[in-house]
Parts: C-alpha cells; structure tokens; sequence
C-alpha cells in the first residue's frame, strides 16, 4: 500500500500551524529536521523559532552560531527572521523559582541539595522544563511559528508522559507526608503525627537517610505555594499540544525499531487525540537508477570480474547492488508500517553520506522534505 504524500510547505506555510513537534526515539535525526523545517518555514516568511533539546549542540553548529543556551538567537544566515535556542533545564527551573517566590523564599529553595539535584538530573525534568519553555515562547506572541526539537530518550512516550510524572510527584501524597517534618521541627513533631505517619517516616528515613529526608522536607515547605502552578502549568500546556495550531511530527528511520517506536507513538497520538500531521522517513537509501536490480548489477559485476581495466567498473556495479539490497530492506519495513498505518502521511528524506553541519545542508533537507 502506497502512503499519502506529506505536503510538508502547506503545513508550514499555513498560518494556522504555530506550533510543530518534532518526536520520535533517539537517534533518527529530530534535531536535524526540526532546524530544517525551522529554516525552510523562516526563508518562506514565518517569524519562527526553533527549541531544541540536543546535548550534542549540533543545531547552534549548523545554523553558524558560536553559542547556543536557553535565550532565543537571531541566526544570522538564515534568509528570513529565525531565531534558535537550546533548552537549558535547571535555568528554566531556576525562572519559574524566581518568578513565583520572594527572594528570601526563592534563595532558599536555589540553594537546596535536593533541588540542585531534581533540577538538573531527576527523570522528567528535562521532559517537564521542554513544556515550560514552549509554554513560554507561545506566551510572548513574538513568534508565529515554534518549532520543538524533543528530548532525546528510551522511549518517544516519554515527551508525553514526563511533565505528568513530575507534576504528580511534586504534588503527590508522598511529598505531602515529607513536609510535616520540617513544618513541625524537633520533638514538637512526635506530638503532631500520627504514629502511622511517624512510622512511614520512619521507613523513609531508613531508606533515603536523615539528611536527605531532611534536604526533601525543607525544599518541598519552601516550594509548597508552587505546587498548584507547577500541575496548571503542565495542564495547560498538555492542552496547547492538542489544540488547533499544533501539528505532531513522528520521526523515524528505516530500522524495525524505530518504526515500532514510531507506530507505537501514532497510536498514542490518536488516543490522546493530539494533531499528528505525518510520518518524516529519514534517512532514506535511494539509487539513481532503482530499475537496475540488484540482481542484474551482481551478475553485470561478475562478468566484470577478471578482466583488465574493469576493477572500477565492477566495484561500482557492487556498491549499487549493496545499496539496492539495503533499499529493498528498507522499503519492506516501511510497508508493514503503512499498511497498518494507511492513513498517515509521509515524508521521506534521503540518507547522506556526511553529517549536516551547515545552512546550505539543512536547506537541502528542507528541499528534500518538501519534495
């Protein structure tokens, strides 16, 4: 079964799109499409910006920029008005500290073991902050089209699944037990808890030791008047992701388990009843010649073999047949994904034989994607 053509300009040219999600598993390529759409959808008029969560830094090498951090960067290049960040996570934990505490409460949360900890290495923070920093950008109405590279993990549910995570934790039941020692202090705590509860804390104690239960309680009494706004927050933005305007892009790779993981994340698109746009093939074999099978070529190199002055000839009749039979791999896999998948649209980008790493190299992915 053949799959729909993703016009990939009509969705970036629409003004109706002001927000596009680059997601998939790690390793097929996000970051590269995310700035190339970035820089396509900028060089065709749109006032874009481009997030990207990318610990390589690969983003700020292609688009010529010396730096790359958590304030949007006009690239310089780029034939349009395009702007490139890069999600620094504790910083923008750090702002929303700032922004919704005093100072005196604000330094005392920045200072905490506990939070130096779960701003910059606890799992879902990174996921969490990537909504915080888009909810941000939406807010300031300074551009018409966002564009979010997703962070690299295990699984592509992560995106969605994380900033719920971490938004029920911070306002989970556990955290709540955790405050009361810190709010009672000393021996005036035994006379406030229960001894179910002392007994709870008494396990945690155990388990965590007193001093990081200790870190745990102090930081969750100086973020209490937090909690509401970290899970509206999330809500919030969770409702952005499914609101017209916003079109998911699924990333995959020829590979079986990319598009497994790619299936799997359609399927929980449509579930969660989020705006998927189309399937971006990356990394597509292709030859300039794909009715030369690879059979013909082998037998073509094998009368070729032996004789004087063939090597070249031969070689290349070889190399064909190789990326003849990895193409015809490639294009089994991605069948069995269409047909359980009809109704997604695709767009496929061809594999290069060097990295992207300039303006000219995203322009041609862009052209390939709107091809």
């Amino acid at each position: 079964m053949t799959a729909s053509k993703l016009d990939v300009d009509a969705l970036i040219d629409d003004p109706r799109t002001r927000v596009i999600v680059c997601c998939g598993s790690g390793g097929v390529g996000k970051t590269t499409t995310a700035a190339a759409l970035a820089l396509r959808a900028a060089e065709r008029g749109r006032q874009t910006v481009v997030l990207t969560i990318d610990p390589a830094r690969r983003l700020a090498q292609s688009m010529g920029l010396t730096e790359l951090d958590n304030t949007p960067r006009a690239v310089a290049g780029a034939d349009g008005d395009l702007d490139a960040m890069m999600l620094d996570m504790k910083r923008t934990f750090d702002d929303i500290v700032l922004a919704h505490s005093d100072a005196a409460r604000a330094q005392q949360i920045l200072a905490n073991p506990f939070y130096q900890s779960l701003s910059s290495s606890f799992s879902g923070t990174q996921e969490y902050m990537a909504m915080e920093k888009l909810g941000q950008l939406r807010a300031t109405g300074a551009w018409d089209l966002i564009v979010v590279d997703t962070p690299p993990s295990r699984s592509a549910l992560d995106f969605l699944d994380a900033p719920k995570r971490l938004g029920t934790f911070l306002d989970g039941r556990l955290i709540r037990l955790l405050i009361v020692p810190a709010k009672a202090g000393g021996r005036a705590y035994l006379k406030v808890i229960s001894a179910g509860v002392g007994m709870v804390t008494s396990v945690l104690t155990k388990i965590l030791g007193a001093q990081v239960l200790k870190d745990v309680s102090l930081f969750v009494t100086a973020l209490e008047t937090m909690f509401g706004g970290f899970r509206e927050r999330a809500d919030n933005t969770y409702a952005l992701l499914k609101a017209p305007g916003t079109a998911f892009l699924v990333e995959a790779a020829p590979e079986r388990d990319a598009l497994r993981e790619a299936a799997y994340f359609v399927e929980r698109l449509s579930q969660e009843r989020m705006p998927l746009a189309g399937l971006v093939l990356n990394r597509v074999h292709r030859s300039a010649v794909p009715s030369l099978s690879a059979e013909r070529t082998v037998a073509a190199a094998e009368e070729l073999a032996g004789r004087r002055g063939a090597a070249t000839a031969e070689g290349v009749l070889r190399l064909h047949a190789d990326r003849m039979v990895v193409a015809a791999r490639e294009r089994r896999l991605f069948e069995r994904f269409t047909a359980a998948h009809p109704a997604v649209a695709v767009a496929e980008v061809a594999a290069r034989s060097t990295d992207v790493h300039d303006l000219d190299g995203l322009r041609a992915v862009g052209a390939d994607l709107a091809s």
